[in-house]
């Protein structure tokens, strides 16, 4: 049975598994007695990868079947410090499991998206998780709290998504909340109010939010970004989600 390499996101974790991406991400979501329910984020990494931060080595040689001949569903090499030493090139496709277990891939585009006048809303997912506002386009955002040294807080690799915000984006104050999901929104709006009217780039939203996402609210993508490089997963447009990826956008939004 073919061996695979996982950076999980919720949790951060590196793993090893026998399971193909669709089988780990329904065994990770809902499989486990070890978890409660939710959803699972995933990169698949290429099985060259090594570190001398990691045992993968010693993982691989215990990923081994059960005596039944089942695969093994998962060997933990870290939980700690994962991403960080994750080198991006090996970094293969990203998997969006939902609460039920239907997972979507999603492949590197090359190409960034086309950036908009208005505001952004970031979720960052590791190795912090704050909800934060800014001014700053996507990538902006990530050479701030990346490559960024004169910056009092700093990670040394990032994982994030932008997340829709409609009418916000151009009007915190009178523009309609529609048919987003937040919570505190008079916060949210006067969050966004100083970050285009005072003399800052960002502001935390919520510090402690968090990790799991409402897939439905995701304006463009997936960053991963360190030190060296900066990649993105594109997600599809509500509309071929619906046309091409109908059980997993129906499970996303139940």
């Amino acid at each position: 049975m073919a061996i695979h390499f996982y950076l999980s996101l919720i949790p951060e974790a590196l793993i090893v598994s026998m399971l193909e991406p669709e089988e780990f991400g329904t065994y990770y979501a809902v499989g486990s007695a070890k978890k409660s329910r939710g959803q699972a984020i995933f990169f698949e990494l290429d099985t060259d990868f090594r570190h001398p931060f990691f045992k993968i080595d010693e993982a691989v040689q215990r990923c081994i079947p059960h005596e039944d001949g089942r695969p093994k569903s998962s060997i933990y090499v870290s939980v700690y410090r994962v991403l960080e030493h994750i080198d991006l090139s090996m970094v293969q496709a990203l998997y969006l499991t939902t609460q039920d277990g239907r997972t979507l891939g999603l492949k590197e585009n090359k190409e960034l998206p086309t950036q908009d006048e208005g505001l952004h809303l970031y979720q960052e997912i590791v190795p912090v998780t704050p909800l934060v506002v800014s001014r700053l386009d996507p990538v902006a955002f990530y050479n701030l709290i990346v490559n960024t040294p004169t910056s009092l807080i700093t990670v040394p690799a990032i994982c994030f998504t932008e997340l829709r915000l409609g009418e916000l984006a151009q009007d915190p104050d009178m523009g309609l909340i529609d048919d987003l999901p937040y919570r505190n929104t008079d916060h949210l709006r006067q969050c966004l109010a100083d970050v285009k009217t005072k003399y800052i780039s960002t502001k935390m939203v919520d510090r402690m939010h968090s990790s799991a996402i409402a897939y439905r609210t995701i304006k463009n993508g997936f960053f991963l970004g360190n030190q060296d490089q900066l990649k993105y997963f594109p997600l599809p447009n509500q509309e071929s989600l619906r046309s091409e990826h109908y059980r997993w956008w129906r499970s996303a939004n139940m």
